[in-house]
């Protein structure tokens, strides 16, 4: 299963939720990389991946539902 796949079969709390954790990830790792701290840098763009792909299915829906 693709992780769009898994990421629409979420409900909107869901993904609210999980937006939200990571946007504290995304933060978190901003200071570690200030810092000289972070370890995994290829962790961040899967983050903003991530992000991107919960805000487009959160459009999307949203669209649909103004469309009704």
């Amino acid at each position: 299963m693709s992780a769009a796949t898994e990421t629409r079969s979420k409900t909107d709390d869901q993904l609210k939720a999980s937006l939200l954790e990571l946007k504290k990830e995304q933060f978190n790792m901003r200071f570690q990389a200030a810092s000289g701290q972070l370890e995994n840098t290829a962790r961040a763009r899967q983050v903003r991946h991530e992000i991107a792909r919960i805000k487009t299915i959160q459009g999307e829906r949203s669209r649909a539902a103004q469309a009704k």
